[in-house]
């Protein structure tokens, strides 16, 4: 019998000016709703790398983590659905031109505002706010 463990995800509330990086997600979960991108942390990765090379896979854009926003949660429902342990970051954005790739199926840079309206997880909410308190003056 397998044994049901969570799955350690990481996330980049990657801003830039006035602007939050986004993504189309392309497969399940969630797939077709906007979100931040990231992914599922490898064996021996850090959580640092795991999310520069997540945005650079799904966005093309290299960032720099900056700090840790929070933890949360995506609760299965049912032994078919997964349990992830989200770690979000805030990012600053370094360089590179915005192409969808990976799992993402559209990326942009969005306004706060309308990024902000686009997110289906509240949780995802909390992140890019949580991300703010970072950039002080910048953002």
């Amino acid at each position: 019998m397998t044994e049901l463990r969570p799955t350690l995800a990481v996330g980049a509330v990657v801003i830039k000016g006035q602007e939050v990086l986004l993504i189309k997600r392309g497969r399940q979960p969630l797939k077709g709703q906007w979100s931040i991108p990231g992914g599922k942390v490898e064996h021996g990765e850090t959580l640092h790398e795991a999310i520069v090379r997540e945005v650079e896979e799904e966005t093309g854009i290299l960032c720099e983590p900056i700090g840790l926003i929070g933890a949360f949660e995506s609760m299965p429902s049912s032994k078919a659905d997964k349990h992830y342990v989200m770690v979000d970051y805030a990012a600053r954005y370094v360089s590179g031109e915005v192409t969808p790739g990976d799992d993402a199926a559209e990326a942009v840079f969005l306004p706060l505002a309308e990024g902000l309206s686009r997110v289906a997880w509240d949780k995802t909410r909390q992140a890019v706010n949580g991300a703010l308190r970072f950039f002080g003056d910048e953002s």
